[in-house]
Order: C-alpha cells, then structure tokens, then sequence
C-alpha cells in the first residue's frame, strides 16, 4: 500500500514538473514572440531633426512601394532613351544612362536603331524629340510592365506625334547610383510604333 502512495507521489510529481516545464516554456516563447515584434515596429520608427525637435517619421515597407518605383524606372528608362535632341554628346549621355537601367535586349533596339540611321536623321533634320508617358501596367506577380506614350518629334518642316507601346520584364537589383531603383528592365521589345499626326509647318 505504501509502495502503491509512493509511485502515485512519483507520477503526480512528474506530471506537475513536465506542466510546469510546459508552461514555462510557452511564456517564454511569448516573451520572445512580443519583444521580437517590439524591437521590429521600433526599428522602422526613426527620427527626422528639424532645428533640434525630433520628429517621429515612420519607415514603411518596401514592397509597398515597389509597384510605383517600377513605373518610375520604367518611365525614366524610356525618358532618356528617346527624349533626345539633335546633339551627338548629349545622345550619347542619354542613352549610357538608359543602359544602366535594362539588359542586352536595350543595347540590342539602340543597335538597330542605329543601322537604320535613326539617330544621324535626328542630327540632319534638327529634330527635337519629346516623349510623353500615357500610362505604364505593372503585372506584379509577373514582373511585367507594357509601356503606353506618345514621341513628339519636332522637325524644321513638320511636327510628328507618334504612338508609342513598348512591353518587358522587371528584375530585381541591388540599388547603386546609376540604377536607384533597383531594377533590371528584360527582354524589353517595342510593340508599336506608329505615326498619330503629321502636321506640317510654315516656311514662309
């Protein structure tokens, strides 16, 4: 009987050890879970120094913003490879820039645009060119982009509206100064280029 009392002792003594060990060990993983989620909402709060008042700013996400950073970088990548002035050094600023923003497919369209003699028109005919974004779609879980504007080309003789629609890939990077996006534009290809309106000018 008193063997029976004993192993009874034993086993209520383990169960309450192994209870106690439980429960130590899902308050502490509480404890981590709250201070891991307090030290992570503190380390997106920062302060910005106005003439020595410190005034909390809030970090926010940065895939919150990706979707309007993409249509920037694709706007800005399209700004500088066809808003150009009829200025050999100025086109080729441009374009060293816009190629800090796309992959081969870029150099590949420069190329052929330049065997079709595409950039000694704009030196001949004194052309200014200006490019108009209508809209950029970004398909996020593709990272796809299509491209809608209008090129303005600005001649002596005509000015020149045309349509234009150019889609491609976008590519994840490390940010630098040439590239503050982070972006990689990819297998990028025009899908229309088309004139809108030619209007001819006064020569007289």
């Amino acid at each position: 009987m008193i063997i029976k009392n004993i192993e009874a002792k034993i086993r209520l003594a383990v169960f309450i050890s192994a209870g106690s060990l439980l429960t130590a060990i899902i308050i502490v993983g509480m404890n981590c879970f709250y201070a891991y989620k307090m030290v992570a909402n503190a380390q997106k709060s920062i302060y910005i120094l106005d003439k020595s008042v410190p005034i909390l700013a809030r970090q926010t996400d940065m895939q919150l913003n990706r979707p309007a950073e993409y249509r920037a970088h694709v706007d800005l990548f399209h700004s500088l490879f066809f808003s150009l002035t009829p200025d050999d050094n100025y086109m080729e600023y441009q374009m060293k820039k816009a190629m800090y923003l796309i992959d081969e497919s870029g150099m590949q369209q420069y190329n052929d645009l330049k065997e079709k003699g595409f950039f000694n028109s704009i030196l001949s005919s004194s052309s200014v060119l200006t490019l108009e974004t209508d809209s950029v779609a970004i398909d996020m879980p593709k990272h796809y982009f299509r491209y809608y504007g209008r090129l303005k080309i600005d001649r002596r003789s005509s000015t020149v509206v045309r349509s234009l629609i150019t889609e491609g890939y976008l590519k994840d990077i490390p940010r630098s100064d040439n590239n503050p996006h982070g972006v990689l534009i990819t297998g990028w290809k025009t899908l229309e280029n088309k004139d809108l309106e030619d209007v001819e000018k006064n020569t007289f």
